[in-house]
């Protein structure tokens, strides 16, 4: 069990993917992530489901932001992310009316670094397959909340994309 458990954290990590230009921008071939020990508590801590509330930059009001490659930084307002710690999988579905409707499979770890390592995997392909993914810094992390929080380029200078996470409390006996 030791050696699977062993060989999955290896597998996550040779697979793990490193975005040069960020969440926002081209995501690239697979680069060894610089630590490959996991923060196994602040995984444990995000297991479960969210939504993220909040998504701010500097200059909101007039740049757009194509987040993931998926739809514009202020769709994922509102989207539902579900994290299950032990396998390091999980999903995530945008949920705004007034935006594209995505839903897709995740796999995710966190590093002793504080890097969020997220792959974003299509519908029939298996997660190891895939190559390329996204590096997000998490901050700000407590029982009910947290952030994920991106470096962009605008204009030639680095701006941080937050995307503020809440815990969903089921209300289930």
């Amino acid at each position: 069990m030791k050696k699977t458990i062993a060989l999955m954290i290896v597998a996550i990590f040779f697979f793990a993917c490193k975005s040069k230009s960020g969440a926002t921008g081209t995501p690239v071939k697979s680069e060894p992530v610089a630590s490959t020990k996991l923060d196994r508590s602040s995984q444990v801590a995000i297991k479960g489901d969210w939504v993220i509330t909040n998504v701010t930059y500097p200059g909101s009001d007039y740049i757009k932001v194509n987040s993931f490659q998926i739809a514009d930084s202020k769709c994922f307002v509102g989207s539902t992310w579900h994290f299950i710690s032990n396998n390091n999988k999980g999903n995530m579905s945008l949920t705004q009316s007034d935006c594209p409707a995505f839903s897709s499979p995740i796999v995710w770890s966190i590093n002793k670094e504080g890097v969020f390592v997220l792959k974003i995997v299509e519908a029939g392909v298996k997660s190891k397959t895939v190559t390329q993914g996204y590096l997000l810094r998490v901050d700000n992390q407590t029982e009910t909340s947290f952030q994920l929080i991106d470096t962009i380029n605008v204009g030639g200078q680095n701006k941080e994309v937050t995307y503020q996470f809440e815990k969903i409390i089921s209300t289930k006996n």
